[in-house]
């Protein structure tokens, strides 16, 4: 049943749900129409009857008149005389034997015809008399065969039509299906063009509709890791040249121990920034690629975390005397309840941290002032980065958080930064399912991060 196709299936499968239905309604109709004939051949043989009973009724003791050609009758008075009988040998057999009773039963002859025969038991003054009539039941046994013919050859049609219609519709209902697979078939590795969705409100149209969201969202992805390459090529590329060219120039300086430890520190500095690149962009693919549940943290876990992240801060900011201050505001809840938790592991708190104040220092200028504000609030926990230094171009502010993106003036310039901080600290907030804003100051510029409770 698996192999067949759904046009197969279906039309197999409403051949069988009517053909159990046709059979119940057939088998019912066949019931009634045997019941019809076998009352009204039960009327016939009581309608034989009927004039016995209305002449002995009216006068008791008189002779009964014998019937007419062709109705089969049996009469007895009270005295125990037969009066009248016109029944078939076979069924006078039964009759002769038989007390006076209402009643009624099939008989068969020795001939295999069947009849059925009705008794009537008549009380008068004189005593009580017996009469009984049979009628053949052949004609309805011959009507009814021709019925289950008629049923039978009928339903066979009714079937084959119904099979046929029901394949012609799977056909016209699936055509949207083969259309959408030719164009899949169209589309080719470069996923161009979109699948067609039907004029019709229907489940295929919805599914082409869902299919050719899909494949924006395919085209979307394909053309990021594209772009990712191309970015990921350039910035690689320019670390890699100078720590090449730092290489060769300290083989030029081997005789010269100051020269060559410079070399040697420059190389440091250019495998240093590539390192960091690479952390950065296999964070980023973690993030993006990682469907497991997000690591929890507690109030107090992040709080030590940026305790941290203020320290390596004050001591990148150390030799150009700039100051990193911060507050933390309602760090723990009441005694008694129970400590907050957010969908944020101490890690990558530190890895936002780390980011936003390497930016912050990189953008301020010599005595410059960085201030970060940790509040756990009602809803939830608010991260504040707040500097004193250019801020960004507001043209730029959009396209911040996109991967290698550098402002063309003022921030992180001059520091030589991949561009992927930001986007980092994006990844990084929105799989924890909060929120991050950026908004220049008057002067300055605010990095505003909010992290719901879970």
């Amino acid at each position: 049943m698996r192999r067949l196709s759904v046009r197969a299936r279906i039309t197999i499968g409403s051949l069988l749900v009517a053909a159990v239905l046709l059979a119940i309604a057939l088998l019912i109709v066949r019931s009634q129409v045997g019941t019809i004939l076998s009352d009204a051949d039960v009327a016939l043989a009581q309608g034989d009857l009927t004039s016995f009973v209305r002449d002995i009724t009216a006068n008791p003791t008189a002779e009964v008149d014998n019937p007419g050609t062709g109705v089969q009758v049996y009469v007895r008075n009270p005295a125990g005389v037969v009066q009248v009988n016109t029944l078939a040998h076979d069924i006078n057999g039964v009759i002769a034997t038989r007390a006076a009773t209402t009643e009624q039963f099939e008989f068969a002859d020795d001939e295999g015809r069947d009849f059925i025969v009705v008794g009537r038991e008549v009380s008068t003054s004189a005593g009580t008399w017996a009469l009984w009539s049979a009628r053949s039941i052949s004609s309805s046994e011959l009507a009814l065969e021709g019925l289950d013919r008629v049923l039978v050859i009928g339903g066979i049609i009714l079937l084959l039509g119904f099979g046929a219609a029901s394949w012609l519709l799977a056909t016209v209902a699936l055509r949207p299906v083969a259309r959408m697979r030719k164009q899949a078939d169209a589309l080719g590795t470069t996923l161009d063009g979109e699948l067609p969705v039907g004029r019709a409100r229907d489940e295929l149209a919805a599914l082409a509709t869902t299919l050719n969201e899909l494949l924006a969202r395919l085209r979307a992805s394909s053309a990021r890791e594209k772009q990712m390459i191309s970015d990921a090529a350039h910035e690689l590329r320019t670390p890699l040249a100078s720590l090449t060219t730092q290489l060769e120039l300290a083989h030029d300086d081997a005789g010269d121990a100051d020269a060559l430890a410079a070399r040697l520190r420059g190389a440091e500095t250019s495998a240093a920034r590539l390192a960091a690149l690479a952390t950065n962009l296999l964070e980023l693919n973690r993030l993006e690629t990682d469907n497991r549940e997000p690591a929890s943290s507690t109030s107090a876990e992040l709080t030590t975390e940026l305790m941290g992240a203020i320290d390596r801060a004050r001591m990148l900011g150390l030799p150009r005397s700039i100051d990193v201050g911060f507050e933390v505001r309602d760090a723990e809840p009441a005694e008694g309840a129970m400590a907050r938790r957010y969908r944020i592991d101490p890690h990558s708190f530190g890895r936002i941290l780390d980011n936003l104040l390497v930016n912050a220092v990189n953008a301020v200028s010599r005595q410059g002032v960085i201030e970060v504000a940790l509040v756990h609030g009602p809803a939830g926990l608010d991260l504040t980065v707040t500097d004193d230094g250019p801020g960004m171009p507001p043209e730029f502010l959009g396209k911040a958080f996109e991967r290698f993106s550098r402002p063309d003036a003022g921030r992180a310039t001059s520091a030589g930064g991949s561009g992927l901080g930001l986007a980092l600290v994006h990844a990084i907030v929105v799989t924890a399912g909060g929120t991050v804003k950026l908004r220049n100051g008057e002067p300055g510029f605010t990095v505003e991060v909010r992290l719901p409770e879970m």
